[in-house]
């Protein structure tokens, strides 16, 4: 099932990215990044779509999760660079236009998260403090702007502070949740639970069962994305080889055991009409309400909100830049995105970048979702950014299939066969329109003009580094970036 390479600390090479996260930390990076609110709202939703039975989404989303991610694992330790996806494409199919496609659909579904969480953040600590700031307010966006210039700076402080910041953000989005389940078990000490619920499965408009099951995984799917961030973080984890296949695989276990567990606790204690009606508040503060009806827990949720969206802002924010950054590394965009800062070793231009895309989505969001239509529209972002990476997935398990014909000279994680066939195939189902209810099709013209800016970006960058540089536009080998770090703040080109 797997071959893992002897432990061999990797130091970081003079100019490059400096490698602090450890197995631990790397754990809570992973786990930082799958948890979020999103369950909180997510599993009211999937609950609508398959009635008490609303723990089984969230299983095989899980399951299918755990197919790709180990695929993941075999490439990382494979070929332990920054870049993740689009590095693998690459060595793959050798089409710098599928990529670039690639690389950007991965920094959309990241930039896109943060902007949306960096909106969330702000509504959050307008609740959390009774500011009583309106949706789409000047004084939200300013918020929501001072949080992600914020974001910007721990990002650019070092890997190390963004990392500890990661560590206190994530006990404390996790402690939100072990405290939904534990007072679920309470609840249910005190005999006010109701467990027939659990099995009973119901669609709301008649959906056979494997239909709703499908759609109702496509949300629930949403809440399991986050691992595949981790890998752009290769050259900062101190032992990418030996490290990522024990800390991602305990990541998955430990947040799929959550989602589970809060799903049928939610399911248990609350009636399913109850749960989907948002007037009622989140599903998850219903449950706690019902479980122990003396804890205030709508007035401490806004806090643990500010925390889950605030680690979700950094994490992606954090992917974004790597990304950037190790493309530049490989040569595919112009050099000065791989600038690192002499001293705090990070990737500053492509912090700067991704920080400006970052305001701009963060402007727009805040000031459509103070309208009827726009709300809907940023609801779709967070199903568009499942899509996108659904996509992205599909080819990745494809690469690792071509990639078994290109042998390295170090031991690496290897995962079986079969297993990468059905992540392709399950990624491809969970990404076609029979996936997705009616109103959830708009995501494909969301991702098909996300797609049509990365062609165009790609265009320009052929043009520019042709016309301007004077060079074709390809990966590096990757070996020879080994062995060739750069000595200066910038990618050294051959």
């Amino acid at each position: 099932m797997s071959q893992v390479a002897p432990n061999e600390t990797a130091v970081a090479p003079e100019g490059g990215l400096r490698r602090v996260m450890g197995p631990k930390l790397l754990l809570l990076f992973i786990v930082g990044d799958i948890l979020g609110t999103g369950v909180y709202a997510l599993t009211g939703q999937v609950a609508g779509e398959v009635g008490g039975a609303a723990w089984a989404p969230f299983l095989v989303a899980f399951a299918v999760a755990t197919i790709t991610g180990l695929s993941y694992l075999e490439l990382v330790t494979k070929y332990p660079h920054a870049a993740g996806a689009a590095l693998y494409t690459h060595k793959a199919f050798g089409i710098h236009v599928v990529t670039f496609v690639v690389a950007f659909m991965v920094m959309s579904s990241g930039i896109t998260s943060a902007s949306t969480a960096a909106n969330a953040f702000a509504g959050f600590l307008s609740d959390g403090f009774g500011l009583g700031l309106a949706p789409g307010s000047g004084g939200l966006l300013l918020v929501a702007l001072g949080f992600m210039a914020l974001v910007a700076l721990v990002n650019l402080r070092g890997v190390g502070e963004s990392v500890k910041a990661n560590v206190v953000l994530t006990l404390v989005e996790l402690s939100g949740l072990l405290l939904v389940i534990f007072v679920g078990l309470w609840g249910m000490t005190q005999g006010r639970a109701e467990f027939s619920r659990v099995v009973v499965f119901e669609s709301s408009d008649d959906k056979g069962v494997f239909l709703a099951i499908t759609a109702a995984t496509t949300l629930a799917f949403f809440a399991m994305v986050g691992f595949e961030d981790s890998v752009n973080m290769a050259e900062e984890t101190k032992d990418p080889v030996r490290d990522f296949p024990r800390m991602m695989l305990t990541g998955l276990s430990i947040t799929g055991l959550i989602y589970v567990l809060v799903a049928i606790t939610a399911v248990a204690l609350v009636p399913v009409g109850n749960l989907v009606d948002e007037s009622r508040g989140s599903a998850l503060t219903q449950v706690v309400a019902a479980g122990a009806p003396n804890l205030p827990f709508d007035t401490i949720f806004p806090f643990i909100g500010m925390f889950a969206v605030a680690n979700s802002a950094l994490i992606n924010m954090l992917m974004a830049s790597r990304l950037l950054y190790g493309l530049a590394n490989q040569g595919v965009l112009p050099r000065s995105f791989g600038a690192v800062h002499p001293t705090r070793r990070t990737p500053w231009v492509s912090i700067l970048v991704t920080t400006v895309i970052a305001f701009g989505l963060i402007t727009w969001v805040v000031r459509e979702s103070g309208t009827e239509s726009g709300a809907s529209a940023v609801a779709l972002l967070g199903g568009t950014t499942s899509l996108l990476l659904l996509v992205v997935f599909t080819v990745v398990n494809v690469a690792l299939l071509v990639l078994r014909r290109d042998h390295v000279a170090h031991a690496h994680f290897r995962t079986w066969t079969p297993l990468a066939v059905l992540g392709a195939l399950t990624c491809a189902f969970l990404a076609g329109p029979w996936a997705r209810s009616a109103e959830q099709m708009p995501q494909y013209t969301i991702a098909g003009a996300l797609l049509a800016v990365g062609l165009l970006l790609s265009g320009l960058t052929w043009l520019y580094t042709r016309t301007v540089r004077h060079r074709s536009l390809q990966f590096e080998d990757v070996e020879a970036l080994d062995e060739h770090r750069p000595e200066g703040p910038y990618p050294r080109r051959r």
